[in-house]
């Protein structure tokens, strides 16, 4: 007897420790993936239309967003403030995407991706990440870079040289 409860308990304990943790199916991946293309998308449109709050609300409130100067590691609200004007003045940004590669946690918790995009700057990189909440997906973090082809990145060091020179020495 001693021995049948042993091991309904621990069949019991077997299913909730497996019960917690939702896996998705591949069919599942695939259409949070899609759902993630439309969501960024529409946030990259956002800004295209100066469209302030279709942008910001898709960034979660501890969103940070860092952008392709050194000294542009923002939070939510301080990229806010620096985009206000731009927002207002129905002039925000443009950027077309290129390409996109899409990255879910095994739970469907997070995703992470990188994107390739067609900006006034010319080609830049963007990447982030997102967090599934209970309205769906949040913007948590959002990196843009320059992509700098490598032939060209010494003239490229030595143009901003003196900029990191200064900027650099707050750091020592």
């Amino acid at each position: 007897m001693r021995r049948i409860i042993t091991y309904i308990f621990a069949l019991l304990l077997f299913y909730a420790c497996n019960t917690g943790v939702k896996k998705n199916t591949e069919t599942d991946k695939t259409a949070e993936v899609q759902t993630i293309n439309n969501f960024m998308d529409a946030w990259h449109l956002a800004a295209t239309e100066a469209n302030y709050e279709n942008y910001f609300s898709k960034m979660d409130s501890t969103s940070v967003f860092i952008g392709t100067d050194a000294s542009e590691n923002w939070t939510k609200t301080q990229f806010e403030n620096f985009s206000k004007p731009y927002f207002d003045a129905g002039k925000a940004w443009d950027f077309k995407t290129l390409e996109r590669n899409i990255f879910l946690s095994d739970d469907g918790k997070f995703a992470w991706f990188d994107e390739l995009l067609n900006t006034w700057m010319g080609t830049c990189r963007g990447s982030g990440v997102l967090e599934k909440n209970q309205e769906g997906w949040v913007l948590k973090q959002y990196v843009l870079s320059v992509a700098i082809p490598n032939e060209d990145v010494k003239e490229v060091i030595l143009a901003k040289r003196k900029n990191d020179s200064i900027f650099q020495q707050k750091f020592n």
